[in-house]
């Protein structure tokens, strides 16, 4: 990651962060940027560059056919062994290992894994909420390449509006040593990831030495406190006036500390 090397950080004066409300339902193949657009125009916004559009990874996932008929699912003896394990359908944890690298905890009501992306987190980010009822034996997954996707919509939206803005895909993770869950980033493409803010100083005139401020998941849960993660209907935001420090885009994958240096696993 390169470093900021400035000696202050840039001047916030605040931000305002608005959900787009009107988005219909996604469905498989949809334009999702020209849904988000028109809902944000019926609405009365529009986005402007310098904006940073927060977009709920089920809507992506969504859009791109990331679904699983429960139906279509055959479960294997791994899965059956975790499924008694945890307590949860067969069927739900093979669907699971297919998007896994590997199982990182299981107990009674959790399974923790390595997703494919490489986020380690519950049941692979599998959801069954927010899926139309006409599909309730249908279970979304994450997007397969979330920066790809945060990426793809980016240079939508500029086609469809010539606005230049920042994509974060946001999802919602627990937290091993905290109760709760909190949006975080999953898919970036625009904006830097951490700011690496080593070498400056602070009040009083102290070098940093060990402070990295993780930008891309700030902005996710700010986003989620408009968006809402039940039946809001709010799958998108945006987030105008953040002033982001000199350093160079990286995508969310940036963000994902290597297994050596992860104290849980």
């Amino acid at each position: 990651m390169e470093r900021n090397l400035s000696h202050s950080p840039p001047e916030q004066e605040g931000i305002q962060v608005f959900p787009i409300p009107g988005i219909p339902l996604v469905q498989p193949g949809d334009d999702l940027a020209a849904l988000i657009v028109e809902a944000a125009g019926a609405a009365g916004l529009s986005l402007m560059s310098g904006d940073i559009l927060v977009l709920a990874q089920k809507i992506v996932s969504k859009a791109e056919g990331r679904l699983v008929r429960l139906a279509d699912v055959r479960p294997g003896e791994e899965a059956l062994r975790l499924a008694e394990e945890t307590g949860k359908d067969a069927r739900v944890v093979q669907a699971v290992l297919d998007d896994s690298n590997a199982v990182v905890r299981a107990r009674e009501g959790v399974l923790i894994v390595e997703q494919s992306s490489g986020w380690v987190c519950a049941h692979a980010g599998l959801d069954h909420s927010n899926v139309a009822p006409e599909e309730e034996e249908t279970v979304a997954l994450l997007p397969a390449d979330a920066d790809a996707s945060a990426a793809a919509l980016r240079g939508r939206i500029l086609e469809e509006t010539g606005a230049t803005v920042a994509v974060l895909i946001s999802d919602s993770h627990g937290r091993p040593w905290k109760m709760g869950t909190v949006g975080v980033c999953i898919g970036c493409a625009g904006l830097p990831a951490l700011w690496d803010q080593r070498g400056l100083t602070d009040l009083f005139g102290y070098e940093l030495v060990a402070s990295e401020e993780c930008i891309i998941d700030e902005l996710c849960a700010a986003a989620t406190l408009v968006m809402g993660q039940s039946s809001e209907g709010r799958p998108a935001a945006i987030v105008r006036g953040y002033k982001r420090p000199d350093v160079a885009d990286a995508p969310a994958r940036s963000i994902q500390r290597p297994a050596e240096k992860d104290l849980f696993r």
